[in-house]
């Protein structure tokens, strides 16, 4: 760090005044790249200070973060404890994204959507840790206080560089800490990978908890989630593809695909300003 920026040509972008701009951040570790890391670092940190020697977290069949999580354990020797939703795929083959977690050592605790929803209640934490021990948890997609507060070191890298700088968002950690390191007179824009309309009041919630109050200019689009997380339509992995052999750059579908094809969509409504300069940050594995 800091991960590369770098101008790309886009005549879909530019035909609207729009210049591009990619935020490298999937360079920065092969195993647990861009949001995730600067998510984790600071937990990982926490964790290791407080003499845990395991993580405990949670996530979907396609978690980006369990992943990550899982790497980062099996690199730094910390045990991992995944909390999956979906009480039903316990008795299923494991799809690519568990058992690349299960490759990295992390114990899958496969619960009932319910007990899922419940899974920030006393009780329920209460009997995780009987089951698995003292533990460091970590939220669902990372975003806790500490994570915000690392990820403002993303908008700081970007300070003077962009006007506008867009992220795709699962549950606001990245986005509340970008806003909150921007320079005054700069933007950030989170685009909804997920449904619910709640990233707003997250986002808000986690700088609350990490800054005090609200921080920095920002906005939330919850057009472009596609029908919900790890939906990924055929148009949408089409557009990935294409995006990817213009640019020769990864695109990863279940949250780039959908923030860039948002970005476009957007600047085709004429809601860039002429001139403005446009970050784009690539947070993901494909």
């Amino acid at each position: 760090m800091p991960s590369p920026l770098h101008a790309v040509d886009d005549d879909r972008f530019a035909r609207h005044g729009v210049r591009l701009l990619l935020k490298r951040d999937d360079l920065i570790h092969p195993e647990v790249p861009g949001n995730k890391w600067r998510k984790l670092l600071p937990n990982l940190r926490a964790a290791v200070e407080r003499g845990h020697t395991t993580l405990l977290t949670f996530g979907g069949a396609y978690s980006n973060h369990l992943r990550a999580t899982a790497a980062a354990g099996r690199l730094l020797g910390l045990a991992t404890v995944g909390v999956v939703r979906g009480e039903e795929l316990a008795g299923r083959p494991l799809n690519p994204s568990l058992a690349r977690c299960a490759a990295d050592g992390m114990r899958l605790v496969f619960v009932d959507r319910a007990t899922y929803r419940r899974k920030t209640e006393p009780e329920v934490v209460a009997g995780l840790l009987d089951r698995h021990g003292p533990c460091h948890l970590v939220p669902e997609g990372g975003s806790n206080a500490l994570a915000v507060r690392g990820c403002a070191g993303l908008g700081r890298e970007l300070r003077g560089r962009a006007d506008v700088v867009a992220v795709a968002c699962g549950t606001g950690g990245t986005l509340a800490g970008l806003a909150a390191g921007l320079a005054p007179g700069q933007r950030a824009l989170g685009v909804a990978a997920v449904g619910g309309g709640f990233l707003a009041r997250e986002t808000e919630r986690l700088q609350h908890e990490a800054f005090g109050g609200r921080r920095g200019d920002w906005a939330v689009d919850g057009r472009f989630h596609c029908g919900g997380y790890a939906r990924t339509p055929p148009w949408l992995r089409e557009f990935a593809e294409d995006f990817s052999t213009r640019h020769g750059v990864p695109v990863e579908s279940l949250y780039v695909a959908k923030m860039l094809h948002g970005l476009l969509t957007s600047a085709a409504e004429g809601a860039f300003a002429p001139g403005t300069r446009l970050a784009a940050v690539l947070t993901g594995t494909v």
